[in-house]
């Protein structure tokens, strides 16, 4: 057995959780190696005693992936490991981590990988395309969700949102959220989205402060391919940015289809805690 260890070095400080993580695995046969989910400052100060593998070289023949951070650092490592099927877990380091399955002080019970005493959960995902002027310019895979956000604070943004391409909400607002099951405890629950069973298969979409009192959330089939038209206004004033990576500056007219993939993340699960569960402790 092969597991890749994925440490944020600014949440696991000197990489002290990963390299517990790596001496309990050691203790019972799994092999291990580190590999950084991103080349951090080069000022900043990773331990010397380390061996850092390359991700993209180790992956394709790793049997899980374990990521020590906050939801970030495992909605990044999602990409990778949903390219080559590779179930992945987190480690919680940062503050509330809805993703993670363990927390740091319940590292011990890594070792219940080396047992076979866990199961998978599978969580959907969605395709997201940027169109403009016809021609797809980004494409990207999420976890949680597409965000298109306004950009000028004292500005609107205004888009039609369409469902297999019929209008079911016209915004004018600081944006909108279209967000899986998973996502619905990230960006769509602070902008006033429903929190929904992470195992569902829904799309959210969630408008964002709208100037409007009855613009509400929907919820739809996972089937439907949810269009948001950007109004020809002329102002380049939004932005789209997938699980949170880096935003794209949108122009007026812009098309932005998201539909859900054919692939999956495959979450590992050790505790047999429910979502609901952990909804109570997250929020209290």
């Amino acid at each position: 057995m092969k597991i890749i260890l994925s440490p944020n070095p600014y949440r696991d400080r000197g990489l002290k959780t990963a390299q517990s993580a790596a001496r309990i695995l050691k203790e019972v046969g799994v092999e291990t190696c580190f590999c950084l989910p991103f080349e951090p400052d080069p000022h900043f100060e990773l331990p010397k005693n380390l061996v850092y593998a390359d991700m993209d070289s180790e992956i394709g023949d790793a049997d899980f992936l374990i990521c020590f951070g906050g939801d970030g650092t495992l909605l990044h490592a999602a990409k990778l490991a949903r390219a080559f099927d590779v179930p992945i877990m987190g480690v919680n380091m940062g503050s509330v981590g809805f993703l993670a399955e363990l927390e740091h002080s319940e590292l011990k019970q890594i070792t219940r990988l080396a047992k076979r005493e866990y199961s998978i959960e599978r969580r959907m995902m969605l395709d997201v395309s940027l169109i403009h002027e016809n021609r797809e310019i980004f494409s990207d895979h999420a976890l949680n969700d597409a965000a298109i956000t306004k950009g000028a604070v004292a500005r609107v943004v205004e888009m039609g949102v369409y469902s297999d391409g019929e209008l079911i909400s016209s915004i004018s607002g600081d944006g909108v959220v279209v967000a899986t099951p998973t996502g619905s405890t990230a960006y769509s629950l602070s902008a006033g989205g429903p929190v929904v069973e992470p195992t569902a298969e829904n799309l959210i979409i969630t408008p964002i402060c709208a100037h409007d009192m009855q613009t509400r959330a929907i919820v739809t089939s996972a089937d439907r391919e949810i269009t948001v038209q950007l109004a020809r206004t002329g102002r380049k004033n939004a932005f789209l940015s997938v699980d949170g990576g880096k935003a794209v500056r949108l122009s007026s007219g812009d098309r932005i289809t998201i539909r859900r993939s054919e692939h999956v993340t495959r979450l590992l699960r050790l505790t047999g805690r429910s979502f609901f569960e952990i909804i109570q402790n997250k929020f209290r």
